[in-house]
This record gives C-alpha cells, structure tokens and sequence, in this order.
C-alpha cells in the first residue's frame, strides 16, 4: 500500500533542503491541470529546456506540456491519431504522446509517484540516502532526473542490452549506473541486485517501480484523467471508448485503465506483453526485443481483477514498423498508401514500446470488430530519439530497407494485423494470472500471501489505492510550506 506515515524531523529537514534550492513539488491535481501551476514557476520556465535539469521542470511532468523542446507553456494534450490507411480497421486508434516530458518518456511521472509520498513524509531523506531505481530502461532515467533535481545521489540499475541512448545519457545524470545481465525479459537479474544493495550496509532507499503503488497511483491520478478528457474532446454524438490497451512493462500505465473505466464503464482494458515472452497467455518464458516491458514475472501493482483481454506482440513487429515509420523507403511507401505527409512527419514520436502499444490497440479493435465511432487509448511512451542507434543495428543486419521490405511490413504487421495470440480473460484466467504473483513476490521477494489474496478479494484494497491521492496532495502543500518559510 502507499504508507503516508510522517517523520516529522526529517521532514523538516528535507523541506528546507527543497527551499534552499528553490524547489516546489507540484501537486497531483497541478499535473493533471498544469494551468494551475504557481505563476513564478510559469515566468522560469519560459527560458528552461525541455530536458534541463531545473526544479520547475517536475511541473512539466504532465500530458499537457507544449510540444516544443525549450520554453514551452501548457495547453491541451499532446496526442496523435493514427488514421485507417495506417491501422487497417475502422476504429479510430489514439494515442498520448509521451516525448514531451522532461527526459523525452512519461516514466519520469512513474518516478515523481513512487518519489513524492516518500520525500513528503520525511520517510526519504535525499541529504542522506541513496536513491536507487531499478527499470528496464525509462524509469530509471526519470528517478535519476528527480532525484538530480533533489540533489540527491542516485543509482540506475538496468538490463545491460537496453540501446545506447538510455546508457549514454544516465552516465551524465546518475551518480552510479548498474548494468545487470540480459535484456527486457531479465527482471529478475534486476531485483537480485536490488537485495545485493540492501545487504551492502549503504543507506539506499529502492523505488521499485514493479511493487511501489505510488507508480500506480500516478497513472490512475493523471494518465487515467487525460485520456478520459481525451475522449470527450474527441467524442461526437453516439461514440463510445471502447478501451485501453497498454503493454504491460510494470503495470503502472495499466492503471490509467482503472480510472477511464470508472469515467466510462463498458470499456476496456487490453493488456500486451511479447509472445517471445508469453507470461500472461501461457504462463511462459523467453527473451524479446520491446525494450522497456520486462516480463516473466507479473508485477505486484498490476490489478489483474480489472484486465479484460491479454495481446501477444511477435517483437519482429515493433521492430519492423520502426523502419518503416523512419526510414526512407518506408515512408515513401506509406505515402503510396495514403497516408498523409502529417502523419509520417510525427510516426518518430513511436519508439519501440509504443510501436507495439500501437498494434495492441489495432489487435483490440479488430477483436471487438470496432467501427468508427469506436476509440481505443493507447501511449507513446517514449520517442524514436532513445533508439536511433537501433535503427543502425537493423540495417547492418538486414541491409537497406527496400520497398519490397517496407511493402512487406506494411501488409503484414499493420493491415495483416490478425486476432492470433490473444484471450478474453473470464474468471478463471484471471485468477490464473493474478496467482503468478505469488512465485515472484511471495516466494522471492518477501510479500505476504495474506496481502496478495487482499488484492484478488478485498474489495477495498485498490480503492484505498486510489483515494491516497486526495491525501497526498495537502501533504505535498505542507511540504512547500515549510520549504517556502526557511527559504
């Protein structure tokens, strides 16, 4: 659960620490609405990069950011409709765009969730402790930018075949950087080293995205209210949000489903995961190449009661459209097909996690045979800027993209989209998939098989959840004051 117990001694330490930098924790409600923000905060960042690691930036951590890369404001939401002759089924397919947060990935939002109730609790002292942010790549980059922002020292622990860009960039923001063995699929390589940490006698506080609710509860509190807001900018007359479909990674993206299920019952949410890699649809194993969506285990804050469908992605797929969204071959060929200039202008806002988010979501649509007045959600978590490397592996491996290749991608993995490797979760395979928890987290990681079956039959257990962030916003309030009045 998310414990809001106060040390009031450390707190006041740390929050006159915040006010000697000059920092101000935005609020849940101020990342939902960043209009609201304070006008100083406004005036500075009017000449502040995107990406700088400056405290008004936790106030850009929002789905409402100006799409530029310095000085932005904040206006509506950035998101990207992807049109039929890209999608091959009626349904209108929508996605967040996630590049313009600071660090160029939401992720930095997962790490603000798990970071604030602890810092405003006084329960984590960034003067003394260590951060450590174990990830399959972009949370680790977001606690490594918070916790640079606190000065506060950081660890960023990752699989060491996460591309180039991810480990270039922590190597200049993270004090330390960990790289643990294997790829997406190594979870497990990485929590082993979170409890070699734990033994080493450091004071280290770990922010494990996987189990830490505040991840959740900021999907629920801010992703789950922009896409509900989406949909009623979007919405005409008799259409309806037919669902959510996410890959899973840590499940915290997941929750957004929760709420725009509350907002809008009737819909949906799909959950995706690598059919290299089927831990959901079969209870399987293997390795994959979706950077950024660790498997083989199903995390502790995903509310598996709730998951209406599971989606497999053959990572080839991703891969592919990724050349084809890029390269020039490809996009020559998706104008042939009548796709517009603006729209492949903007197809390098997927990076390889949001191109398979992408398919899930046509996967969906197809399942259900949505028409038009159809909407199926999804994200973007991050950008084409954190993979071009991969785009230079892929060509040294499989040559130039021809136009037979981008024909071949285009017909095969877009508008030969099939319903292959999916299920409709009824009781039992839910039940199915929640109870794989308990190898992971009861047996490895020391959770309790009591809290585990509150989970599945506590109808209260996930409402708690969600109501934390009515609490922990006049908590955040106090916390600024106290640094504002020893500043």
């Amino acid at each position: 659960m998310i414990d809001l117990t106060i040390v009031p001694e450390v707190r006041e330490r740390v929050a006159r620490r915040a006010g000697e930098l000059g920092l101000t924790i935005p609020t849940f409600a101020q990342m939902r609405t960043p209009q609201s923000a304070p006008s100083s905060i406004k005036q500075q960042l009017a000449g502040v990069g995107l990406w700088d690691l400056h405290p008004a930036n936790l106030f850009r951590v929002t789905w409402r950011n100006e799409p530029v890369e310095r000085g932005g404001g904040f206006g509506g939401l950035n998101f990207m409709e992807f049109p039929p002759e890209l999608t091959g089924c009626d349904a209108r397919v929508v996605a967040l765009v996630g590049k313009w947060f600071p660090t160029g990935a939401h992720k930095v939002g997962a790490a603000f969730g798990c970071l604030a109730p602890r810092l405003v609790t006084g329960q984590f002292d960034p003067t003394r402790q260590l951060a450590a942010w174990p990830s399959t790549g972009n949370y680790c980059r977001g606690g490594a930018y918070d916790s640079r922002i606190l000065s506060c020292r950081s660890i960023a622990i990752l699989p060491e075949g996460m591309s180039r860009e991810r480990f270039q960039w922590l190597d200049k923001v993270a004090d330390e950087v960990i790289a643990t063995p294997g790829s997406e699929s190594n979870v497990k390589e990485i929590f082993d080293k979170c409890w070699e940490l734990r033994r080493s006698g450091r004071d280290i506080m770990i922010f494990n995205q996987f189990d830490e609710f505040g991840n959740y509860l900021w999907h629920y509190s801010v992703t789950g209210p922009a896409f509900a807001d989406l949909a009623e900018e979007l919405m005409g007359p008799g259409d309806r949000l037919a669902g959510v479909a996410l890959t899973t990674g840590s499940s915290g993206t997941l929750a957004s489903g929760d709420y725009v299920k509350e907002r809008f019952p009737g819909s949906r949410i799909a959950a995706g995961e690598a059919l290299q890699c089927p831990t959901m649809l079969q209870g399987g194993f293997g390795e994959h190449r979706i950077e950024g969506i660790g498997d083989k285990h199903i995390p502790w804050i995903h509310n598996v009661r709730n998951t209406d469908m599971v989606v497999a992605i053959d990572d080839t797929a991703p891969l592919g459209l990724i050349r084809l969204f890029n390269e020039p071959a490809g996009q020559d060929y998706l104008a042939s097909q009548g796709v517009s200039s603006d729209v492949i202008e903007r197809l390098d806002l997927l990076g390889i996690s949001g191109a398979a988010n992408l398919l899930s979501a046509i996967k969906m649509a197809k399942w259900y045979e949505l028409g038009r007045g159809d909407l199926v959600f999804t994200v973007l978590t991050d950008s084409m800027d954190l993979y071009r490397s991969r785009l230079v592996e892929l060509a040294e491996d499989h040559g130039e993209l021809s136009t037979a290749d981008a024909a071949g991608i285009y017909h095969r993995h877009l508008m030969g989209a099939s319903t292959d490797h999916m299920a409709e979760l009824d009781y039992p395979r839910r039940r199915r998939i929640h109870s794989l928890k308990y190898f992971t987290w009861v047996e490895q990681q020391g959770k309790s098989a009591s809290e585990l079956e509150d989970q599945w039959y506590d109808s209260g257990y996930w409402d708690t959840i969600r109501r934390a962030g009515e609490r922990i916003d006049p908590l955040i309030e106090e916390f600024n004051r106290i640094a504002a009045s020893g500043a």
